[in-house]
């Protein structure tokens, strides 16, 4: 199963998880603005993939991942991408995680905080998509 990552190190140094503060959007209510944000045909592609919001990433996507004790993961892209699918294809799960606490210890501020999951989602839907991440830099969605 192909993983992609996109993280920091600086949520994971600073070893505390934000609190969930009411100068915050909701965080669901930011992935939704996010999701509805992307255009057709990538919209379509969302029929085939999860979206998981998860507190923080598990030491095993962490370990996974071959993640230094410092980094953290902002999103995490589980599954088969599209480009790898076959005739003999069997079905399996695809999912994109967005971690929260991540994600708003190095976004405090709340404008930031919605462009970055934006940019997390585009980034993780794209590796669904099977586009890596030197494309994604590429075309400078990193």
């Amino acid at each position: 199963m192909v993983k992609r990552r996109r993280g920091s190190r600086t949520a994971r140094a600073a070893g505390v998880a934000p609190r969930r503060t009411d100068r915050h959007r909701p965080f669901e209510q930011l992935v939704e603005r996010a999701l509805a944000g992307i255009p057709m045909p990538f919209a379509a592609a969302l029929e085939e993939v999860a979206i998981v919001i998860e507190e923080a990433p598990t030491a095993e996507q962490l370990r996974d991942n071959d993640l230094p004790p410092d980094e953290w993961l902002y999103g995490l892209y589980e599954g088969v991408p599209r480009t790898e699918w076959g005739a003999d294809w069997a079905a399996m799960p695809n999912k994109i995680s967005l971690f929260r606490y991540p994600l708003e210890a190095d976004f405090p501020d709340p404008e930031d905080l919605e462009d970055e999951v934006r940019i997390t989602v585009i980034h993780e839907l794209a590796h669904h998509l099977g586009i890596d991440d030197d494309r994604l830099h590429e075309l400078g969605v990193d």
